[in-house]
């Protein structure tokens, strides 16, 4: 309840033993078939981070992070076991970039709240699917692995206050799915709505709702659409879907 994003860090180094711990014992986490259809790049490298910040918007703590980690959908491990084996593998398909997708967020969550409670700070970087093709060939990602994720990571130097949840009335429906009505979206966005930095928010932008900060300018249609051409086309490169 009181996890919060880390954006700033200091310049103290996050040892490779620690990170090796964190990671085996993430392995721990829920898996599709036991298979484990994910891996990790780990950059350390400044060279290598200023390569991956234009494709993260150029936020400053992917230069600043002492890591900064990319969690992968990986069905190409997998396959390779596979024909050596004596195998058939057949995971060209969207079935599996999902499959492997889950697998890489589930791998990702658990590092997270184990990376947490050993002290380390981190902010999770949802820009990694925006650019997909630039992220795949400067990390040299074969075909059958996608970036699904991003972390940066060290040890916090801020303390911001944790940020605003809905509350459970927003996200439970019991037995079904039940449609959000005006009242509903009124209960269920008051506090969100009513929250300084967020009315301040919407004065910046001149906007009169916050509700048109987050539809019509931060992920707004044109942009989705663009993007969303961008990660068929990474899909369709690394082998996950047909042309």
């Amino acid at each position: 309840m009181t996890r919060k994003t880390i954006r700033k860090y200091t310049s103290q180094p996050v040892s490779d033993e620690l990170l090796n711990s964190l990671l085996q014992q993430a392995e721990r986490t829920q898996t599709m078939g036991n298979l484990q259809l994910y891996s990790v790049i780990v950059t350390r490298s400044e060279e290598m981070k200023a390569k991956l910040s234009p494709f993260h918007f150029n936020q400053p703590m992917v230069k600043e992070a002492p890591i900064v980690l990319t969690f992968c959908a990986d069905y190409n491990r997998v396959t390779e076991w596979g024909r050596l084996r004596k195998g058939h593998p057949g995971y060209d398909n969207l079935l599996s970039y999902q499959n492997a997708a889950t697998d890489a967020l589930l791998f990702c969550q658990r590092f997270c709240d184990l990376a947490e409670t050993a002290g380390l700070g981190l902010c999770f970087l949802g820009t990694t699917v925006y650019q997909p093709l630039q992220i795949i060939d400067l990390l040299k990602l074969p075909k059958l692995v996608m970036p699904v994720a991003t972390i940066t990571l060290g040890w916090p130097d801020e303390d911001p206050a944790p940020t605003l949840r809905l509350p459970l009335s927003a996200i439970r429906h019991d037995e079904t799915y039940h449609p959000h009505t005006p009242e509903s979206i009124d209960r269920d966005y008051h506090e969100t709505e009513a929250d300084p930095t967020n009315q301040d928010f919407v004065r910046l932008n001149h906007t009169e709702t916050l509700a048109q900060i987050f539809t019509d300018i931060r992920y707004n249609a044109s942009d989705c659409a663009t993007m969303s051409k961008t990660l068929h086309q990474a899909l369709v490169q690394q082998g996950f879907l047909e042309e």
